[in-house]
């Protein structure tokens, strides 16, 4: 469907005057509805009235690596902020996508199917719950008969078991004989929220994943030799490591320069843990939207700590915990540690927000609060993106709280952004383009939907393309529009007024709008609600005069994008003349550039890495 075609269906529900103003954004009637409830406004702000749910979890976990048996307990207590009366409540098994008969987009080998996260037993308010009562579909579970008033809380305990997956890895499992990832084990609460009520979409392994902000207290049993490494900070790290190895731990939260906590000698010696048959770590964690860990015996370990709030001198501490035999693993802290300097002090320019980042040699590429599952790379350019791309994950989703099942483009595409900035910021040698051709290419064609498509929605190239690189560039054309600085200065508006919270595309876009002071609605329509191919090109190149010259540029898209002008003089110089989306806000269609130059012009060309462009023969003009 062509976007006027989507613009006029919007317009055509919308259910407030505002949607109807010639420059308003389309707004569905969830979102109207949230306004007319005062949850929601039209300039970026949360409505007086906002809310959003959120529980303290109690995880009792012990995992047997040589079964992979993982055995817990999760204590909730769910506090209900809403206004409304919950008569059921609907949780998220992510488990049960390993579950045979599940429906699932992602291929599962046969031997990793089983039960999937089986429950043991079920206490509502320690009332016993019928487990046959409770309806399972897939990851999804309710359960009825409960009432939950507003502004009160309920109490669940549930035991369960859930056998951890040896190959066929969605974001968490074995990694090898003695070193695993673990993630979305435990049975926890969906969101409720003023826009959609539960969260009922299904996890089918492509989508990820929607949270509340929660408080977690964690103790997880493994056998003796294990060292472990979670979402949250460490509580009991004297007892739990030898005194050498919790010293150096120790040590590492306070050091500019990077401390081996955990050696070969240390793995070879068996001198890690304390010498009992298990161990319990004891994590907590407070106001984040997940809960992972990792265990290893034969890892090694390296940490540094930096300053990353030059106001509070807050320091955060950033580990790398590898298997010694992956040599590229080695520059991976310097990696970790420049990605935390730069997000806090370059882009976005936001303290980083945690007090300590974990990347873990695995065998997938994901992220979840404090942690990385991130797996070896064949060069050391993909150790730099890798490692960059998961840690900006900490800002989106974790900290600004977005519905990844609806709109994954509102945190893969900051983390490509923050990728591209980061990556020549860790090495100014290195441009990173990851997803331009792939942009350029699909443009325009049947799977190019507009960005705000729905994640479960998205096909073909489109579910790579709308994510990750076509919302960077729309983020990049934005600070290019207005300057670094007043992007910046709407970029923290935005993380300053819905950090913690459950931001929608609506709220974000009208938080720039408002952090800038500028009405953005023009580009955001185009680049964000529109399709259509991404083609600039020469239309021609006259000359006005003696050393006068006025190229002609034209935009064969709908969408706005930069001019960048390379001008080759037969004497072997070159200049460059830029100009920004700017350009194209009145909709016209052609752009007249001027160029005075007192010497011989050979060529003038069309282009940069990050204008991608599906037809570019048409991008040269030789004069001479």
């Amino acid at each position: 469907m062509n976007s006027s075609k989507i613009l006029f269906l919007v317009y055509f529900f919308c259910g407030i005057t505002e949607c109807l103003a010639q420059d308003a954004l389309p707004a569905d009637s969830s979102f109207t509805n949230a306004i007319k409830k005062g949850t929601r406004t039209l300039n970026g702000m949360p409505g007086s009235k906002y809310w959003q749910n959120a529980a303290d979890y109690k995880l009792k976990i012990k995992f047997e690596p040589k079964s992979r048996l993982l055995s817990g307990t999760t204590e909730i207590i769910y506090n209900n902020n809403s206004p409304d009366t919950l008569d059921e409540i609907w949780f998220k098994l992510y488990a049960n996508i390993y579950k045979k008969g599940v429906d699932r987009k992602s291929k599962i080998d046969k031997k990793d199917l089983g039960d999937g996260l089986l429950l043991k037993k079920v206490e509502v308010d320690k009332r016993a719950i019928e487990i046959n009562n409770a309806l399972i579909d897939g990851a999804n579970m309710k359960l009825m008969d409960i009432k939950v008033p507003p502004h009160s809380n309920i109490r669940f305990k549930i035991d369960y078991e859930y056998t951890l997956n040896e190959g066929s890895h969605l974001r968490t499992g074995k990694v090898d004989q003695g070193a695993y990832f673990i993630a979305y084990f435990f049975p926890r609460i969906a969101v409720y929220d003023d826009i959609d009520g539960w969260n009922r979409y299904p996890y089918t392994g492509a989508e990820e994943f929607y949270n509340d902000f929660c408080n977690f207290d964690a103790e997880i049993d493994v056998p003796g030799g294990y060292a472990v490494w979670a979402t949250g900070d460490l509580k009991n790290g004297k007892k739990v490591y030898q005194k050498p190895i919790n010293d150096l731990l120790e040590r590492a939260c306070s050091s500019d320069t990077v401390i081996d906590v955990i050696n070969d000698h240390n793995v070879k010696s068996n001198m890690i843990t304390k010498g009992r048959a298990f161990n319990t770590f004891k994590f907590e964690a407070k106001g984040v939207p997940d809960f992972a860990f990792a265990l290893s015996n034969h890892y090694v370990w390296k940490s540094v700590s930096l300053m990353v709030d030059s106001l509070t001198q807050r320091r955060t501490r950033i580990d790398a915990i590898y298997n010694p035999v992956h040599k590229d693993y080695r520059e991976v802290i310097d990696f970790a540690r420049k990605t935390v300097e730069g997000m806090s002090f370059y882009f976005p320019a936001w303290p980083f927000p945690y007090n300590h980042m974990t990347v873990f040699d695995g065998l997938d590429q994901m992220e979840y609060p404090m942690m990385a599952n991130d797996n070896p790379t064949k060069t050391r350019e993909d150790a730099i993106t890798l490692t960059n791309h998961e840690i900006f994950h900490t800002m989106f989703p974790f900290y600004m709280g977005i519905n990844e099942t609806k709109y994954g483009w509102m945190d893969e595409g900051w983390a490509t952004i923050g990728e591209w900035k980061l990556s020549n910021y860790i090495d100014s040698s290195y441009v990173d383009d990851y997803g331009i051709q792939a942009t350029a290419k699909n443009s325009g064609n049947r799977d190019d939907t507009p960005i705000v498509t729905l994640t479960t929605d998205l096909r073909g190239a489109g579910t790579f393309t709308n994510s990750y690189p076509k919302p960077a560039l729309g983020y990049l054309y934005v600070e290019e529009y207005l300057g670094k600085e007043l992007f910046k200065k709407a970029l923290h508006h935005y993380i300053e007024t819905w950090h913690g919270k459950h931001p929608q595309p609506l709220d974000f876009f009208n938080a720039i709008n408002t952090g800038s002071g500028q009405n953005l609605n023009w580009f955001w329509k185009r680049w964000f609600y529109g399709d259509g191919a991404l083609d600039l090109a020469i239309e021609d190149v006259v000359e006005k005069k003696e050393g006068e010259y006025s190229v002609i540029v034209k935009n064969k898209g709908t969408k706005p994008l930069p001019i960048y002008l390379t001008i080759h003089y037969l004497d072997g110089s070159i200049e460059k003349k830029n100009q920004s989306i700017g350009s194209w806000k009145d909709g016209n269609k052609t752009v007249s550039i001027a160029i005075k130059t007192n010497k011989k012009i050979k060529s003038i060309e069309l282009g940069d890495t990050y204008v991608p462009d599906k037809n570019n023969q048409d991008n040269l003009f030789r004069i001479n």
